[in-house]
């Protein structure tokens, strides 16, 4: 016989729980001496191990040990979660693969919710599937059962700026083991550098606070997203009062900026230097992303966004330019761009200035109550504007001026203080399956040797005519529906010589068509107060 375990507490030791199960005594193989009672010797009793046999060619689980088998098993859930909430997501992530049990309650999205608005402050998931693109969610609505850790996984690597985050993180090692994929900073230059000096990829998190007068040049492709609780662009300020809060530089191709508030704020607001300084200044070959910012100047020179140069060719969606002592938008200089679903509004000058060659693609965009005109272009500024909502503009809803050519299809231009568009001074255009109506002047204003052309369009119930050209005016006026306008329908006078076809023009409150010197044809006119035609 082999001996017993033996010493004092053998059979009730503290430890017996936790000490791996004893492998079974190895016996020897059974023989035909053995079977016929003859005795063996100590070599034979210790001789080969039996062969395990086989149950339907699968191997057999050892059983668990009583302890792993508690933990496994029969503690509750609301004990495990709790041990859970001290863990950080790679020790949960560990956790997981354990058992089928720890596998589901660790992830338990109210645990995964805790470490995400710790580390991002986020009180709704920020999805980042792609480069480039970032959106929040409502959990509830979402397909997937826990989007806080889907959102971890995504966002997990990157840089957190906040004043006072670095010497936190140095202080407490321990408190941050295991994520030595994280990186802190106190300022956003900081974390600037740490990109040129390769330390990360270049994802960067700002979080709740107001940065003042930092020296911001993105020359790479870094991605820099405001973190915070609520509405994040209301918590994550940056301004600048001495130069461009934002300059994108060749080299920032693919940048994103997103979800925080970038401020002008000088001291001198009207000094002249600062024409040359924005909230946002993009440069010559460089494309980046501009999203979910509030962008605001109290500048009285220059304009909150000054988009310049060949190759400058940014995207900017969801952003809200308003309140602005200067020029909203400002795309010059052969520059192009996607300006798509933004709020531009209560500016002083012009919501959107296109000038020299400009020539952006504007879509879905809310240009009103400007304190001049909302949309300006000139001097060969071009673009194509499509499905914006252009209204209630101390000045004209569209000024075109000095050899400028947009294209604007399927917008509303309404309620402008003064006139609906406005072209002047060799102005051209086209204006396309347009809605203009409700303005205090004439809906659409053609002087001074300008040719724009004018098809498709609903023109009705201005408070004065629906198309003035005069003063040497030119153009296309074609297959347009005009009615309900105060005065006429189309009034023509002054040595202007358009050309009017196709359109009908009806239910005015005063005549058709008010011809001094020209000529009209082929035009439906009916129902009209006064005469359809007056010729002088």
């Amino acid at each position: 016989m082999v001996a017993e375990e033996s010493g004092p507490g053998a059979q009730n030791s503290p430890y017996q729980l936790r000490r791996k199960s004893l492998l079974p005594k190895r016996t020897a193989c059974p023989t035909k001496s053995s079977m016929e009672g003859a005795s063996t010797s100590a070599t034979e009793t210790f001789g080969h191990r039996a062969k395990r046999a086989r149950v339907s060619g699968k191997s057999q689980d050892l059983p668990a040990a009583p302890a792993e088998q508690y933990l496994q098993e029969k503690l509750p859930d609301e004990v495990v979660l709790k041990i859970f909430s001290y863990l950080l997501e790679q020790d949960l992530c560990q956790a997981a693969c354990v058992c089928k049990r720890f596998s589901e309650l660790a992830n338990d999205p109210i645990l995964w919710k805790r470490l995400y608005m710790e580390v991002f402050e986020y009180t709704r998931p920020m999805m980042h599937p792609e480069p480039g693109k970032f959106y929040q969610i409502n959990p509830e609505e979402y397909e997937q059962p826990n989007p806080w850790k889907e959102s971890f996984q995504q966002l997990y690597k990157g840089a957190h700026v906040k004043p006072g985050f670095a010497e936190h993180f140095y202080s407490n090692p321990g408190r941050y083991k295991g994520r030595e994929n994280m990186l802190y900073y106190d300022t956003i230059e900081d974390a600037l550098g740490g990109v040129q000096e390769a330390h990360f990829d270049g994802l960067i998190f700002v979080h709740s606070g107001i940065y003042t007068d930092e020296w911001i040049y993105i020359e790479s492709p870094i991605t820099m997203i405001g973190a915070a609780p609520g509405k994040v662009a209301d918590k994550v300020v940056i301004e600048n009062t001495r130069d461009s809060t934002f300059v994108f530089m060749e080299g920032s191709e693919d940048a994103y900026v997103g979800y925080m508030t970038i401020r002008f704020n000088p001291d001198d607001k009207s000094a002249q230097h600062h024409n040359a300084h924005h909230c946002l200044e993009i440069t010559v070959n460089c494309s980046p992303n501009i999203d979910h910012c509030i962008i605001r100047s109290t500048c009285t020179v220059g304009s909150a966004v000054c988009v310049s140069g060949q190759g400058a060719c940014p995207t900017i969606k969801h952003c809200n330019i308003s309140d602005c002592e200067n020029v909203g938008l400002y795309i010059t200089d052969h520059a192009q761009g996607i300006y798509e679903d933004n709020e531009i509004s209560n500016n002083a000058l012009a919501g959107i200035w296109v000038k020299n060659h400009g020539n952006p693609i504007i879509r879905r965009n809310h240009i009103h109550h400007g304190r001049d005109v909302g949309v300006f272009t000139f001097d060969h500024g071009m673009g194509y504007f499509e499905s914006c909502n252009i209204h209630r503009n101390r000045i004209a809803g569209f000024e075109v001026k000095a050899y400028a050519n947009p294209t604007v299809v399927r917008c509303e231009i309404h309620h402008g203080q003064t006139g609906g568009i406005y072209v002047h001074e060799k102005g051209r255009g086209q204006f396309i399956e347009n809605k203009i109506y409700a303005n205090n002047f004439a809906g659409v204003w053609i002087t001074s040797n300008s040719d724009p052309t004018i098809r498709g369009n609903a023109i009705f119930n201005g408070n004065q005519g629906g198309v003035y050209i005069f003063g040497d005016g030119r153009g296309l006026i074609e297959g347009n529906d005009i009615y309900g306008n105060a005065l006429a329908g189309i009034q023509i006078r002054t040595n202007s010589c358009p050309i009017v076809r196709h359109n009908k023009i009806h239910d005015g409150q005063h005549g058709g068509i008010y011809v001094v010197n020209s000529h009209t044809t082929d035009n439906d006119i009916y129902n009209h107060m006064y005469s359809g035609v007056q010729i002088r």
